[in-house]
C-alpha cells in the first residue's frame, strides 16, 4: 500500500504531508518495507501476468 491516500488518524491530514510525528513515522515505515511498495496495482498485476507467462513457457518448453 503506498502512504499518498492515507489519512492520518492523529491529524486527520495526508500521510505523505507529514505534518505530526505519527504521520512521519508512519510515512518512514511504509517507505521502508517493500520496493515494491510504490508501484500501482496495475504495475504489480502486469508484472504478475508476465511472471506467470514466463513460469507457462518454461513449462512448455520442459515437456517438449
Amino acid at each position: 500500500m503506498t502512504y499518498d491516500r492515507l489519512v492520518c488518524a492523529n491529524c486527520a491530514a495526508p500521510v505523505n504531508e507529514g505534518r505530526c510525528p505519527v504521520c512521519r513515522a508512519s510515512r518512514e515505515r511504509l517507505q521502508q518495507e517493500s520496493p515494491f511498495a510504490g508501484l500501482n496495482p496495475t504495475a504489480l498485476i502486469a508484472l504478475l501476468a508476465v511472471l506467470i507467462a514466463a513460469v507457462a513457457l518454461v513449462a512448455a518448453h520442459q515437456t517438449a
